[in-house]
């Protein structure tokens, strides 16, 4: 299963730059446990050689035994779990495991095992509490890296649209999570073409294979018969909320919106044990609600071109950014890196820089506080780096003096949005100022949603004014509250979506994004700096794909306009000789 998940993945050396890691769980020193755990090894082994893959590194919990007071042992089941890695190619290459809404494309099934059709230790079993006897299998390693080699030739190429392997839940559950995320779309099926007459062995077995869309079936056919390779053409998307499947003069109809809210069900009842009372039950309610849905500008190109971005620059281009951190924090990577990107030669300044004086931010206009668990959030959401700056008269003269300048501009993001919120650093003027408080939820909240950019006149985003985007979240203090009316405020983004989940946290009038009066600083709680490649969008449109930035990028190339003409850089005298 390791290896028909990367598959999707173009894999630079193809399955010969594969490495595979295994973690031994074995209840070892019991009788017969050695032997099994022996066999178990050599069966890894031989098949990782017949592969030509090498397993070069792995863990091993060897004493999974519990003795109990009473005399009673009990005794772990031997397993051993195996992780995958390999170069990729091209990461917008990957194949995803959702059906593209095409009528007139094509199913196709390739059984990787070449053996009978198994339900020992599948989950279909287990939910009628047996084990079974005989496990799938894979007959020929040969053929296995035969049909690995072909679909990696066609992932290059271009002519797979989606594909899922054939793993836990057998085929069934492989179709329905191709369709779950579609809204609107379906499957029409027929088994009929494969050699097994028991519909249950065929949809529950968990026998090695792959499902994957295309729309070339004759490319796709000649290129098998060439490397004769057993296919099955099983079926197409259907602008119906089913997903229909015939065999054997048999029709059995599955609606896929009561199937998505049972698979989901197991998440909704560990959410209900995780959030506070009735957001479990909100989230089950609009996860198929709250669809992701983008409004892009209609001239962003997606090209780095489109906003004079070297993205091999190595010189210095004398347009300063600064990274302000403290110990904790985790965004100043990405962050750094989207500053360079744009064209900013970015400072790293770390609070204790501040604290001693070695860094005054004299030499800098542009300022990020960046995202993080400060002082890991011991003291509540950045307290305590606020605190470092209030308590710090080199920290506080130097942050003051940046904050009197006209010339400076900055931006907080999640962890710094606290900070700047905690400092009152976007509206100075007001006697109490925003807060950002723990989630409503009750817990920490991790997603990827959509935003709505508001008409502002803020320097970053102003030029983004009309899209909706989509932007991670990662925090558990996000809920904006606001004590004075709305009027008092400049919200340059908000949550697409007023309940829960879309808006993550709770923020007041749906904020996810505040800025100053004059519109130079900045605090939001998503993390754009974590969203402006289209690969780091789970969902990113598919006639967008040769995109190599998103929107978000245009907030910092507005920054970059906006502190290099604040500025006069050199001129480059050219010297004829």
């Amino acid at each position: 299963e390791a290896l028909t998940n990367l598959v999707w993945a173009p894999l630079t050396k193809g399955l010969k730059g594969v490495s595979l890691s295994a973690n031994w769980m074995w209840p070892s020193k019991n009788s017969g446990e050695d032997a099994r755990l022996y066999h178990a090894v050599e069966a890894l082994s031989d098949f990782a050689c017949e592969l030509g893959i090498n397993i070069p590194t792995g863990k091993d919990s060897l004493s999974m035994k519990q003795k109990y007071p009473d005399g009673k042992d009990v005794i772990s089941p031997g397993t051993v779990i195996i992780s995958a890695v390999a170069e990729v190619s091209d990461i917008n290459k990957i194949v995803e495991p959702v059906i593209i809404a095409d009528a007139d494309s094509f199913l196709i099934y390739l059984d990787l095992s070449q053996t009978e059709y198994q339900l020992g230790g599948s989950s279909f079993s287990q939910i009628l509490s047996q084990l079974g006897s005989q496990a799938p299998d894979i007959k020929d390693p040969k053929y296995f890296m035969r049909v690995f080699g072909v679909l990696q030739q066609l992932i290059n190429e271009g002519k797979v649209l989606a594909g899922h392997d054939i793993s836990a839940g057998g085929m069934i559950t492989t179709l329905l999570e191709m369709v779950f995320p579609r809204l609107n779309w379906g499957l029409e099926v027929n088994l009929d073409q494969i050699p097994e007459p028991d519909i249950i062995k065929l949809l529950f077995s968990e026998n090695p294979g792959i499902i994957f869309q295309v729309k070339d079936l004759q490319y796709i056919e000649n290129i098998f018969n060439q490397h004769q390779l057993t296919y099955y053409v099983i079926g197409k998307p259907a602008s119906t909320k089913q997903l229909v499947v015939h065999h054997q003069n048999k029709v059995y109809h599955f609606e896929i919106d009561e199937l998505r809210d049972t698979w989901y069900k197991t998440s909704f009842l560990l959410d209900t044990q995780q959030t506070a009372e009735g957001f479990a039950q909100k989230r089950f309610i609009n996860y198929k609600k709250q669809e992701l849905s983008y409004q892009f500008s209609s001239g962003f190109t997606g090209q780095f071109e489109q906003f004079g971005i070297d993205p091999y620059r190595r010189e210095n281009s004398s347009i300063k950014a600064a990274i302000i951190r403290e110990k904790g924090v985790n965004g100043d990577r990405e962050m750094a890196y989207a500053l360079y990107l744009v064209g900013f030669d970015v400072k790293d300044i770390h609070m204790t820089d501040l604290v001693s004086g070695a860094e005054n931010l004299e030499d800098v206009k542009f300022v990020v506080f960046v995202g993080g668990f400060s002082n890991s959030d011991v003291l509540g959401s950045a307290k305590g780096w606020a605190g470092a700056f209030l308590f710090n008269s080199k920290a506080k003269k130097a942050l003051d003096n940046f904050y009197q300048r006209s010339d400076t501009l900055s931006l907080g993001v999640c962890n710094g949005c606290q900070l700047m919120a905690e400092l009152g650093l976007i509206y100075p003027h007001h006697e109490v100022h925003p807060q950002l408080l723990p989630n409503q939820s009750g817990k920490f909240e991790s997603a990827f949603i959509n935003v709505d950019i508001q008409q502002n006149h803020s320097v970053m985003l102003h030029s983004l004014a009309g899209s909706r985007l989509g932007i991670w979240v990662a925090h558990g203090e996000g809920r904006f509250k606001f004590p004075y009316e709305l009027e008092k405020y400049h919200i340059a983004a908000k949550y697409s979506y007023s309940d829960y989940p879309g808006n993550p946290n709770s923020s007041d009038w749906d904020v996810a994004c505040i800025y100053s009066e004059d519109g130079r600083h900045l605090g939001l709680m998503p993390h754009l700096e974590r969203s402006f490649f289209s690969w780091q969008w789970p969902y990113y449109p598919k006639n967008r794909k040769n995109d190599q930035i998103t929107p978000w990028i245009e907030a910092f190339v507005n920054a970059r306009e906006w502190v290099k003409n604040k500025i006069q850089l050199p001129i480059a005298v050219k010297v004829n000789h």
